[in-house]
Protein backbone atom coordinates (compact mmCIF):
# COMPACT_ATOMS: atom_id res chain seq x y z
CA UNK A 1 0.00 0.00 0.00
CA UNK A 2 1.43 3.46 -1.06
CA UNK A 3 1.39 6.11 1.69
CA UNK A 4 -0.85 9.09 0.93
CA UNK A 5 2.07 11.55 1.28
CA UNK A 6 4.11 9.76 -1.40
CA UNK A 7 1.07 9.63 -3.69
CA UNK A 8 0.51 13.41 -3.39
CA UNK A 9 4.18 14.08 -4.16
CA UNK A 10 3.99 11.85 -7.24
CA UNK A 11 1.00 13.84 -8.49
CA UNK A 12 2.11 17.38 -7.58
CA UNK A 13 5.75 17.38 -8.72
CA UNK A 14 4.98 16.77 -12.44
CA UNK A 15 2.21 19.37 -12.28
CA UNK A 16 4.54 21.93 -10.71
CA UNK A 17 7.19 21.17 -13.34
CA UNK A 18 4.64 21.65 -16.11
CA UNK A 19 3.62 25.03 -14.71
CA UNK A 20 7.27 26.06 -14.55
CA UNK A 21 7.94 25.24 -18.20
CA UNK A 22 4.64 26.52 -19.70
CA UNK A 23 3.87 30.03 -18.46
CA UNK A 24 0.29 30.82 -17.63
CA UNK A 25 -1.58 31.88 -20.78
CA UNK A 26 1.26 30.78 -23.08
CA UNK A 27 -1.04 28.55 -25.10
CA UNK A 28 -3.66 31.28 -25.66
CA UNK A 29 -3.45 32.46 -29.30
CA UNK A 30 -1.96 35.86 -30.02
CA UNK A 31 -4.56 37.95 -31.91
CA UNK A 32 -3.71 40.74 -34.35
CA UNK A 33 -6.26 42.93 -36.13
CA UNK A 34 -5.46 44.31 -39.58
CA UNK A 35 -7.65 47.24 -40.56
CA UNK A 36 -7.55 47.71 -44.33
CA UNK A 37 -8.77 50.23 -46.89
CA UNK A 38 -8.06 50.90 -50.56
CA UNK A 39 -8.85 53.44 -53.28
CA UNK A 40 -9.60 56.33 -50.93
CA UNK A 41 -9.04 58.82 -53.79
CA UNK A 42 -8.98 61.87 -51.53
CA UNK A 43 -12.65 61.41 -50.56
CA UNK A 44 -12.63 64.02 -47.80
CA UNK A 45 -16.41 64.49 -47.78
CA UNK A 46 -19.13 61.84 -48.03
CA UNK A 47 -19.24 60.96 -51.76
CA UNK A 48 -23.04 60.71 -51.81
CA UNK A 49 -22.90 57.08 -52.78
CA UNK A 50 -24.34 53.99 -51.13
CA UNK A 51 -23.17 50.45 -50.50
CA UNK A 52 -25.75 47.87 -51.64
CA UNK A 53 -25.93 44.92 -49.30
CA UNK A 54 -28.21 42.21 -47.95
CA UNK A 55 -30.25 42.99 -44.86
CA UNK A 56 -30.96 39.78 -42.99
CA UNK A 57 -33.93 39.12 -40.75
CA UNK A 58 -36.43 41.50 -42.35
CA UNK A 59 -39.28 39.85 -44.22
CA UNK A 60 -39.96 41.24 -47.68
CA UNK A 61 -43.49 42.22 -48.64
CA UNK A 62 -42.97 41.29 -52.28
CA UNK A 63 -40.02 40.25 -54.48
CA UNK A 64 -37.81 42.99 -55.88
CA UNK A 65 -35.72 42.95 -59.08
CA UNK A 66 -32.52 41.01 -58.49
CA UNK A 67 -33.84 39.34 -55.33
CA UNK A 68 -34.34 35.91 -56.89
CA UNK A 69 -31.59 34.29 -54.82
CA UNK A 70 -32.71 35.79 -51.51
CA UNK A 71 -34.91 33.94 -49.09
CA UNK A 72 -38.00 35.44 -47.51
CA UNK A 73 -36.09 36.87 -44.54
CA UNK A 74 -33.67 38.95 -46.67
CA UNK A 75 -33.76 42.06 -48.83
CA UNK A 76 -31.26 44.38 -50.50
CA UNK A 77 -30.73 47.83 -49.01
CA UNK A 78 -28.53 50.78 -49.98
CA UNK A 79 -26.47 52.17 -47.09
CA UNK A 80 -25.12 55.75 -47.44
CA UNK A 81 -21.41 55.60 -46.74
CA UNK A 82 -18.06 57.39 -46.78
CA UNK A 83 -16.47 60.63 -45.68
CA UNK A 84 -13.09 60.97 -43.95
CA UNK A 85 -14.44 61.90 -40.50
CA UNK A 86 -16.81 58.91 -40.50
CA UNK A 87 -14.08 56.64 -41.85
CA UNK A 88 -11.85 57.65 -38.94
CA UNK A 89 -14.55 56.70 -36.43
CA UNK A 90 -15.18 53.36 -38.16
CA UNK A 91 -11.46 52.54 -38.07
CA UNK A 92 -11.31 53.50 -34.39
CA UNK A 93 -14.27 51.21 -33.73
CA UNK A 94 -12.60 48.23 -35.38
CA UNK A 95 -9.28 48.94 -33.65
CA UNK A 96 -10.98 48.91 -30.27
CA UNK A 97 -11.53 45.17 -30.65
CA UNK A 98 -7.82 44.42 -30.71
CA UNK A 99 -4.95 44.90 -28.28
CA UNK A 100 -2.65 44.44 -31.31
CA UNK A 101 -3.57 46.17 -34.56
CA UNK A 102 -2.15 47.67 -37.76
CA UNK A 103 -3.87 49.88 -40.36
CA UNK A 104 -3.00 49.52 -44.05
CA UNK A 105 -4.00 50.71 -47.52
CA UNK A 106 -3.71 48.99 -50.91
CA UNK A 107 -3.11 52.10 -52.99
CA UNK A 108 -4.78 55.05 -54.70
CA UNK A 109 -5.00 57.07 -51.52
CA UNK A 110 -4.63 60.08 -53.81
CA UNK A 111 -5.38 61.00 -57.41
CA UNK A 112 -8.79 61.30 -59.10
CA UNK A 113 -9.73 63.00 -55.83
CA UNK A 114 -12.50 65.27 -54.66
CA UNK A 115 -11.87 68.89 -55.59
CA UNK A 116 -11.12 70.01 -52.01
CA UNK A 117 -8.21 67.56 -51.98
CA UNK A 118 -7.09 67.85 -55.59
CA UNK A 119 -6.82 71.66 -55.55
CA UNK A 120 -4.21 71.28 -52.82
CA UNK A 121 -2.21 68.49 -54.49
CA UNK A 122 -3.84 65.88 -52.20
CA UNK A 123 -1.98 67.16 -49.17
CA UNK A 124 -5.24 67.02 -47.15
CA UNK A 125 -5.82 63.37 -48.18
CA UNK A 126 -2.46 62.43 -46.67
CA UNK A 127 -3.14 64.77 -43.75
CA UNK A 128 -6.32 62.83 -43.01
CA UNK A 129 -4.44 59.53 -43.08
CA UNK A 130 -1.75 60.94 -40.77
CA UNK A 131 -4.48 61.76 -38.26
CA UNK A 132 -6.23 58.41 -38.71
CA UNK A 133 -2.95 56.64 -38.03
CA UNK A 134 -2.28 54.70 -41.23
CA UNK A 135 0.76 52.41 -40.92
CA UNK A 136 1.48 51.42 -44.56
CA UNK A 137 0.23 52.30 -48.04
CA UNK A 138 1.08 50.42 -51.22
CA UNK A 139 1.61 52.70 -54.20
CA UNK A 140 -1.25 52.59 -56.73
CA UNK A 141 -1.43 53.84 -60.31
CA UNK A 142 -3.15 57.12 -59.37
CA UNK A 143 -0.33 58.03 -57.01
CA UNK A 144 1.58 58.85 -60.23
CA UNK A 145 -1.05 61.27 -61.64
CA UNK A 146 1.15 64.31 -61.01
CA UNK A 147 4.46 62.56 -61.62
CA UNK A 148 6.96 60.57 -59.59
CA UNK A 149 8.84 63.66 -58.36
CA UNK A 150 5.66 65.28 -56.99
CA UNK A 151 4.72 61.97 -55.35
CA UNK A 152 8.09 61.90 -53.61
CA UNK A 153 7.49 65.46 -52.36
CA UNK A 154 4.00 64.57 -51.13
CA UNK A 155 5.43 61.67 -49.12
CA UNK A 156 8.62 63.34 -47.86
CA UNK A 157 7.24 66.84 -47.34
CA UNK A 158 8.39 70.23 -48.56
CA UNK A 159 7.04 73.08 -50.68
CA UNK A 160 9.02 72.77 -53.92
CA UNK A 161 6.69 73.38 -56.90
CA UNK A 162 6.67 70.22 -59.03
CA UNK A 163 3.11 70.20 -60.39
CA UNK A 164 0.62 72.53 -62.05
CA UNK A 165 -0.55 73.97 -58.72
CA UNK A 166 1.36 75.50 -55.85
CA UNK A 167 2.00 73.25 -52.82
CA UNK A 168 1.67 74.31 -49.17
CA UNK A 169 -1.22 76.71 -49.77
CA UNK A 170 -2.95 76.05 -46.43
CA UNK A 171 -0.22 74.44 -44.36
CA UNK A 172 3.53 73.97 -44.44
CA UNK A 173 3.57 70.44 -45.78
CA UNK A 174 5.50 67.99 -43.56
CA UNK A 175 4.75 64.82 -45.53
CA UNK A 176 3.30 61.42 -44.69
CA UNK A 177 3.86 59.94 -41.25
CA UNK A 178 3.68 56.44 -42.69
CA UNK A 179 5.74 54.65 -45.36
CA UNK A 180 4.64 54.07 -48.94
CA UNK A 181 5.65 50.61 -50.19
CA UNK A 182 6.59 50.04 -53.84
CA UNK A 183 8.31 46.69 -54.33
CA UNK A 184 7.84 46.53 -58.11
CA UNK A 185 8.20 50.25 -58.92
CA UNK A 186 11.76 50.33 -60.24
CA UNK A 187 13.89 53.41 -60.86
CA UNK A 188 16.51 53.60 -63.63
CA UNK A 189 19.31 52.67 -61.21
CA UNK A 190 17.50 49.47 -60.21
CA UNK A 191 16.35 50.69 -56.79
CA UNK A 192 12.70 50.87 -55.77
CA UNK A 193 10.90 54.22 -55.77
CA UNK A 194 9.93 53.65 -52.13
CA UNK A 195 10.79 50.78 -49.74
CA UNK A 196 9.60 47.39 -50.97
CA UNK A 197 8.60 46.03 -47.58
CA UNK A 198 7.78 46.94 -44.00
CA UNK A 199 7.45 45.09 -40.71
CA UNK A 200 5.49 45.50 -37.50
CA UNK A 201 5.99 43.59 -34.26
CA UNK A 202 3.40 42.99 -31.54
CA UNK A 203 3.85 41.78 -27.96
CA UNK A 204 7.06 40.68 -26.32
CA UNK A 205 8.88 37.62 -25.08
CA UNK A 206 7.26 34.33 -25.94
CA UNK A 207 4.12 36.08 -27.17
CA UNK A 208 5.89 38.31 -29.68
CA UNK A 209 4.76 38.04 -33.30
CA UNK A 210 5.95 39.96 -36.35
CA UNK A 211 4.10 40.63 -39.60
CA UNK A 212 5.93 41.46 -42.81
CA UNK A 213 4.22 43.65 -45.45
CA UNK A 214 4.97 43.81 -49.17
CA UNK A 215 3.55 46.62 -51.31
CA UNK A 216 3.06 46.39 -55.08
CA UNK A 217 1.09 48.12 -57.80
CA UNK A 218 -0.29 46.68 -61.00
CA UNK A 219 2.26 46.15 -63.74
CA UNK A 220 0.00 47.99 -66.21
CA UNK A 221 0.51 51.31 -64.39
CA UNK A 222 2.75 52.43 -67.24
CA UNK A 223 -0.28 52.09 -69.55
CA UNK A 224 -2.58 54.02 -67.19
CA UNK A 225 -0.62 57.22 -66.72
CA UNK A 226 1.29 59.58 -69.00
CA UNK A 227 4.85 58.45 -69.65
CA UNK A 228 6.24 61.82 -68.57
CA UNK A 229 4.75 61.21 -65.11
CA UNK A 230 6.92 58.15 -64.54
CA UNK A 231 10.35 59.71 -65.14
CA UNK A 232 11.93 56.38 -65.97
CA UNK A 233 10.06 54.33 -63.36
CA UNK A 234 9.11 50.87 -64.66
CA UNK A 235 6.96 48.16 -63.13
CA UNK A 236 8.17 44.59 -62.64
CA UNK A 237 6.05 41.45 -62.58
CA UNK A 238 3.90 41.50 -59.44
CA UNK A 239 4.09 37.81 -58.45
CA UNK A 240 7.82 37.47 -59.14
CA UNK A 241 8.55 40.61 -57.12
CA UNK A 242 6.40 39.58 -54.16
CA UNK A 243 7.84 36.05 -54.05
CA UNK A 244 11.40 37.42 -54.18
CA UNK A 245 10.73 39.69 -51.19
CA UNK A 246 9.43 36.94 -48.88
CA UNK A 247 12.74 35.25 -47.92
CA UNK A 248 14.19 38.56 -46.76
CA UNK A 249 11.18 39.23 -44.54
CA UNK A 250 11.34 35.71 -43.12
CA UNK A 251 15.05 36.12 -42.41
CA UNK A 252 14.27 39.29 -40.48
CA UNK A 253 11.77 37.43 -38.31
CA UNK A 254 8.40 37.78 -40.06
CA UNK A 255 5.93 35.21 -38.73
CA UNK A 256 3.27 36.11 -41.32
CA UNK A 257 3.29 37.73 -44.76
CA UNK A 258 0.67 40.29 -45.83
CA UNK A 259 0.64 41.56 -49.41
CA UNK A 260 -0.78 45.01 -50.20
CA UNK A 261 -1.36 45.05 -53.95
CA UNK A 262 -3.09 47.60 -56.14
CA UNK A 263 -4.80 45.11 -58.41
CA UNK A 264 -8.10 43.35 -57.94
CA UNK A 265 -11.15 41.54 -59.21
CA UNK A 266 -14.93 41.51 -59.08
CA UNK A 267 -17.67 39.25 -57.83
CA UNK A 268 -20.75 38.15 -59.77
CA UNK A 269 -23.23 41.02 -60.02
CA UNK A 270 -26.08 38.58 -60.66
CA UNK A 271 -25.74 37.27 -57.12
CA UNK A 272 -27.33 39.34 -54.36
CA UNK A 273 -24.80 41.97 -53.17
CA UNK A 274 -22.71 41.24 -50.10
CA UNK A 275 -19.46 43.20 -49.58
CA UNK A 276 -18.05 40.32 -47.52
CA UNK A 277 -18.74 37.57 -50.08
CA UNK A 278 -16.80 36.12 -53.02
CA UNK A 279 -19.35 34.61 -55.42
CA UNK A 280 -18.09 34.16 -58.99
CA UNK A 281 -14.80 35.96 -58.38
CA UNK A 282 -12.90 36.95 -61.53
CA UNK A 283 -10.33 39.54 -62.51
CA UNK A 284 -6.76 40.30 -63.52
CA UNK A 285 -5.48 39.65 -60.01
CA UNK A 286 -6.19 35.92 -60.26
CA UNK A 287 -3.26 35.21 -62.57
CA UNK A 288 -1.03 36.95 -60.00
CA UNK A 289 -2.49 35.17 -56.98
CA UNK A 290 -2.16 31.75 -58.58
CA UNK A 291 1.61 32.29 -58.79
CA UNK A 292 2.18 33.58 -55.25
CA UNK A 293 4.18 31.66 -52.69
CA UNK A 294 2.26 29.61 -50.15
CA UNK A 295 4.11 31.65 -47.49
CA UNK A 296 1.58 34.45 -48.10
CA UNK A 297 -1.15 34.63 -45.46
CA UNK A 298 -3.27 37.63 -46.50
CA UNK A 299 -3.65 39.68 -49.69
CA UNK A 300 -5.23 43.13 -49.39
CA UNK A 301 -6.19 44.28 -52.89
CA UNK A 302 -7.76 47.24 -54.69
CA UNK A 303 -7.98 49.06 -58.05
CA UNK A 304 -11.35 47.67 -59.22
CA UNK A 305 -13.35 49.59 -56.59
CA UNK A 306 -15.07 46.31 -55.68
CA UNK A 307 -15.68 44.94 -52.19
CA UNK A 308 -15.11 41.25 -51.38
CA UNK A 309 -13.71 38.79 -48.86
CA UNK A 310 -12.43 35.51 -50.32
CA UNK A 311 -11.03 32.34 -48.85
CA UNK A 312 -8.81 31.88 -51.88
CA UNK A 313 -8.40 28.17 -51.18
CA UNK A 314 -11.96 27.73 -52.48
CA UNK A 315 -10.74 29.09 -55.83
CA UNK A 316 -7.29 27.48 -55.79
CA UNK A 317 -6.72 24.84 -53.07
CA UNK A 318 -2.96 25.26 -53.44
CA UNK A 319 -3.17 28.89 -52.31
CA UNK A 320 -4.82 29.02 -48.87
CA UNK A 321 -4.61 32.73 -48.20
CA UNK A 322 -7.25 35.34 -47.40
CA UNK A 323 -8.08 37.91 -50.11
CA UNK A 324 -9.88 41.17 -49.33
CA UNK A 325 -10.90 44.52 -50.81
CA UNK A 326 -12.82 47.43 -49.25
CA UNK A 327 -14.41 48.96 -52.32
CA UNK A 328 -13.76 52.67 -52.85
CA UNK A 329 -13.88 56.21 -51.36
CA UNK A 330 -13.63 55.03 -47.75
CA UNK A 331 -17.13 53.55 -47.89
CA UNK A 332 -15.96 50.32 -46.23
CA UNK A 333 -13.26 49.16 -43.83
CA UNK A 334 -11.99 45.58 -43.84
CA UNK A 335 -11.68 44.00 -40.39
CA UNK A 336 -9.09 41.19 -40.67
CA UNK A 337 -8.51 38.93 -37.66
CA UNK A 338 -5.31 36.83 -37.47
CA UNK A 339 -4.59 34.42 -34.64
CA UNK A 340 -1.10 33.04 -34.02
CA UNK A 341 0.06 29.98 -32.09
CA UNK A 342 2.46 31.54 -29.53
CA UNK A 343 4.70 28.45 -29.55
CA UNK A 344 5.15 27.97 -33.31
CA UNK A 345 4.30 31.60 -34.17
CA UNK A 346 2.30 30.37 -37.14
CA UNK A 347 -1.06 31.73 -38.22
CA UNK A 348 -3.68 29.26 -36.99
CA UNK A 349 -6.82 31.13 -38.10
CA UNK A 350 -7.73 34.08 -40.28
CA UNK A 351 -11.05 35.71 -41.02
CA UNK A 352 -12.34 39.01 -42.39
CA UNK A 353 -15.46 41.05 -42.95
CA UNK A 354 -16.18 44.40 -44.57
CA UNK A 355 -17.71 47.03 -42.28
CA UNK A 356 -19.87 49.67 -43.98
CA UNK A 357 -18.85 53.21 -42.99
CA UNK A 358 -22.41 54.46 -42.67
CA UNK A 359 -22.58 58.25 -42.87
CA UNK A 360 -25.46 60.77 -43.21
CA UNK A 361 -28.24 60.14 -45.69
CA UNK A 362 -28.59 62.41 -48.69
CA UNK A 363 -30.92 63.39 -51.50
CA UNK A 364 -30.36 63.18 -55.21
CA UNK A 365 -32.46 63.30 -58.36
CA UNK A 366 -33.74 59.81 -57.57
CA UNK A 367 -35.02 60.71 -54.13
CA UNK A 368 -33.89 60.44 -50.52
CA UNK A 369 -31.41 57.88 -49.23
CA UNK A 370 -31.87 57.45 -45.49
CA UNK A 371 -29.85 55.80 -42.75
CA UNK A 372 -30.32 52.05 -42.28
CA UNK A 373 -30.61 51.51 -38.51
CA UNK A 374 -29.73 47.82 -38.71
CA UNK A 375 -26.10 48.80 -39.54
CA UNK A 376 -23.70 50.70 -37.26
CA UNK A 377 -23.99 54.49 -37.49
CA UNK A 378 -20.69 56.29 -36.99
CA UNK A 379 -20.30 59.81 -35.66
CA UNK A 380 -17.80 62.02 -37.49
CA UNK A 381 -14.50 62.27 -35.61
CA UNK A 382 -14.20 65.91 -34.60
CA UNK A 383 -10.51 66.49 -35.38
CA UNK A 384 -10.85 65.03 -38.88
CA UNK A 385 -14.09 66.94 -39.49
CA UNK A 386 -12.43 70.24 -38.54
CA UNK A 387 -9.39 69.53 -40.73
CA UNK A 388 -11.55 68.65 -43.74
CA UNK A 389 -13.80 71.68 -43.20
CA UNK A 390 -10.79 73.97 -43.51
CA UNK A 391 -9.97 72.66 -46.99
CA UNK A 392 -13.60 72.54 -48.11
CA UNK A 393 -14.09 76.18 -47.10
CA UNK A 394 -10.97 77.20 -49.02
CA UNK A 395 -12.32 75.39 -52.10
CA UNK A 396 -15.82 76.88 -51.97
CA UNK A 397 -15.38 79.39 -54.79
CA UNK A 398 -14.13 76.66 -57.14
CA UNK A 399 -16.82 74.17 -56.13
CA UNK A 400 -19.75 76.57 -56.46
CA UNK A 401 -18.66 78.39 -59.64
CA UNK A 402 -21.42 78.12 -62.31
CA UNK A 403 -20.23 76.59 -65.60
CA UNK A 404 -23.41 76.01 -67.61
CA UNK A 405 -26.95 74.68 -67.68
CA UNK A 406 -28.61 71.31 -68.31
CA UNK A 407 -32.19 70.51 -69.27
CA UNK A 408 -32.36 67.58 -66.84
CA UNK A 409 -30.56 64.79 -65.02
CA UNK A 410 -27.70 62.99 -66.78
CA UNK A 411 -26.37 59.79 -65.23
CA UNK A 412 -24.46 56.58 -65.65
CA UNK A 413 -26.93 53.73 -65.01
CA UNK A 414 -25.75 51.35 -62.32
CA UNK A 415 -23.18 53.76 -60.93
CA UNK A 416 -19.60 52.66 -60.34
CA UNK A 417 -20.46 49.00 -60.98
CA UNK A 418 -21.84 49.60 -64.45
CA UNK A 419 -20.19 49.04 -67.82
CA UNK A 420 -22.58 51.53 -69.47
CA UNK A 421 -21.97 55.23 -69.90
CA UNK A 422 -25.59 56.29 -70.29
CA UNK A 423 -26.51 59.93 -70.81
CA UNK A 424 -23.58 61.02 -68.63
CA UNK A 425 -21.06 59.24 -70.84
CA UNK A 426 -22.70 60.73 -73.92
CA UNK A 427 -22.50 64.22 -72.43
CA UNK A 428 -18.78 63.85 -71.71
CA UNK A 429 -18.11 62.50 -75.21
CA UNK A 430 -20.12 65.35 -76.74
CA UNK A 431 -18.09 67.88 -74.74
CA UNK A 432 -14.85 66.27 -75.92
CA UNK A 433 -16.03 66.40 -79.52
CA UNK A 434 -17.02 70.06 -79.23
CA UNK A 435 -13.59 70.89 -77.79
CA UNK A 436 -11.69 69.16 -80.61
CA UNK A 437 -13.75 69.95 -83.71
CA UNK A 438 -11.33 72.73 -84.59
CA UNK A 439 -8.60 70.05 -84.74
CA UNK A 440 -10.70 68.05 -87.21
CA UNK A 441 -12.33 65.58 -84.81
CA UNK A 442 -15.47 63.84 -86.10
CA UNK A 443 -16.17 61.40 -83.27
CA UNK A 444 -15.21 61.26 -79.58
CA UNK A 445 -14.74 58.21 -77.35
CA UNK A 446 -15.17 58.07 -73.58
CA UNK A 447 -13.88 55.33 -71.27
CA UNK A 448 -16.88 54.44 -69.10
CA UNK A 449 -14.67 53.70 -66.08
CA UNK A 450 -13.39 57.27 -66.25
CA UNK A 451 -16.79 58.46 -65.01
CA UNK A 452 -16.51 58.87 -61.26
CA UNK A 453 -18.64 59.71 -58.22
CA UNK A 454 -21.47 60.45 -58.01
CA UNK A 455 -22.03 59.05 -61.54
CA UNK A 456 -24.61 61.75 -62.30
CA UNK A 457 -25.06 65.48 -62.75
CA UNK A 458 -28.35 66.83 -61.37
CA UNK A 459 -28.87 70.47 -62.31
CA UNK A 460 -30.40 73.02 -59.95
CA UNK A 461 -33.99 74.16 -60.35
CA UNK A 462 -32.88 76.78 -62.89
CA UNK A 463 -30.79 74.18 -64.76
CA UNK A 464 -27.51 75.47 -63.35
CA UNK A 465 -24.45 73.20 -63.08
CA UNK A 466 -21.34 73.99 -61.02
CA UNK A 467 -17.67 73.31 -61.59
CA UNK A 468 -17.71 71.08 -58.51
CA UNK A 469 -20.35 68.82 -60.07
CA UNK A 470 -18.47 68.55 -63.34
CA UNK A 471 -15.15 67.92 -61.59
CA UNK A 472 -16.64 65.14 -59.43
CA UNK A 473 -17.51 63.24 -62.61
CA UNK A 474 -14.12 63.85 -64.29
CA UNK A 475 -11.49 64.37 -61.55
CA UNK A 476 -8.50 63.95 -63.84
CA UNK A 477 -6.00 66.22 -65.56
CA UNK A 478 -6.73 64.49 -68.85
CA UNK A 479 -5.46 65.75 -72.21
CA UNK A 480 -7.64 65.44 -75.27
CA UNK A 481 -5.88 63.80 -78.21
CA UNK A 482 -7.04 63.62 -81.83
CA UNK A 483 -5.99 60.71 -84.02
CA UNK A 484 -6.33 59.97 -87.70
CA UNK A 485 -7.06 56.32 -88.57
CA UNK A 486 -4.58 54.46 -90.75
CA UNK A 487 -6.33 54.06 -94.07
CA UNK A 488 -3.64 51.75 -95.39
Amino acid sequence: MIPLSRLLVAILIPAIAACATVPRGASVPVEVGIIAINDFHGALEPPKQAVPTILHGTRRVEPRPGDAQLDQSERVVAVPAGGAAWLASAIDSVRSKYANHVTVSAGDLVGASQLASSLYLDEPAIGVMNRIGLDFNAVGNHEFDRGAAELKRLVAGGCQPLAARQPCQLEKWAGARFPFLAANSIRPDGSTLFPATGMKTFGSGRRKVTIGFIGATLRETSDLTAKENLQGVTFADEADTINAAIPGLKARGADAIVVLIHQGGRTDTKVAPDPSACAGFTGAIRSILDRLSTEVDVVVSGHTHWAYVCDYATLNPAKPFLLTSAGVFGELVTDIDLKFDPVTRRVISKSARNVIVQSPGYSNARGDLVLVPEFPQFAPRSDIAAYVARYVAASKDFIERPVGKLGGLVERPGGDASNKGGSLGNLVADAQLAATRSAGAQIALMNVFGLRAPSQIAPAADGGVTFGQVYAVQPFANDLVTQTPDRG
